[in-house]
């Protein structure tokens, strides 16, 4: 399909294609002359994965990131994580405290030192953040969120598309990028629905 075309079936401007062209965010299609270069479904993918990613948030840098990934991913599942993890993250400051994120590592059953470093920085910066505003998370609190996170990693990873790398790697890059605001909003949903069951009625039942 012509250009013109692939815009039609995806919804993104030319203009936005060519960008992405560009910025070798997309592969070139097949050149049928000088001037014109034909797509096929593999564009059109490409289109959805820089769309969604776009739409959640995602620079450019870390679209890249993803892109390469996906041109060349990983042959090993835990790599393939991390790799897609560490696209769509944005990056821990250095120099940061470590112990208290490897603790709460191992409480999930892991190894700090097994574990991808930028992922140990993410929560030790985390920590740092509330540590500053005097905030402490309750021991019973704590624990509700491991073995929470613990059921969600088991099923999101039996989940994984097994039929191909680049479909595993969107499943992951998708998932990161796309998922967590959901899970945040659902959180905070059934604290609602936690708080209507324990203290009454609210106000708009």
């Amino acid at each position: 399909m012509r250009i013109s075309e692939l815009s039609t079936k995806t919804g993104v401007p030319v203009a936005t294609i060519k960008y992405y062209l560009r910025e070798k965010l997309l592969p070139e299609g097949e050149r049928a002359s000088a001037t014109q270069a034909a797509y096929g479904e593999l564009h059109v993918k490409r289109l959805g994965v820089i769309r969604a990613l776009v739409d959640a948030g995602v620079g450019i840098a870390g679209v890249r990131k993803v892109m390469a990934v996906l041109d060349d991913p990983p042959q090993s599942p835990y790599d393939i994580l991390g790799a897609a993890h560490g696209a769509v993250a944005p990056p821990a400051p250095s120099g940061l405290d470590l112990d208290a994120a490897g603790a709460l590592i191992e409480r999930l059953g892991g190894r700090p030192e097994a574990c991808f470093p930028d992922q140990v920085a993410a929560i030790a910066h985390a920590l740092a953040t509330l540590d500053r505003a005097g905030f402490e998370v309750p021991p019973a609190v704590m624990t509700a969120y491991l073995d929470g996170l613990r059921s969600m990693a088991a099923a999101e990873l039996a989940a994984t598309p097994r039929e191909s790398l680049e479909a595993a790697v969107r499943y992951v890059v998708l998932g990161t990028a796309l998922v967590e605001p959901l899970l945040l909003a659902l959180r905070r949903v059934a604290e609602q629905i936690a708080a209507a069951e324990q203290f009454g009625p609210t106000s708009r039942e």
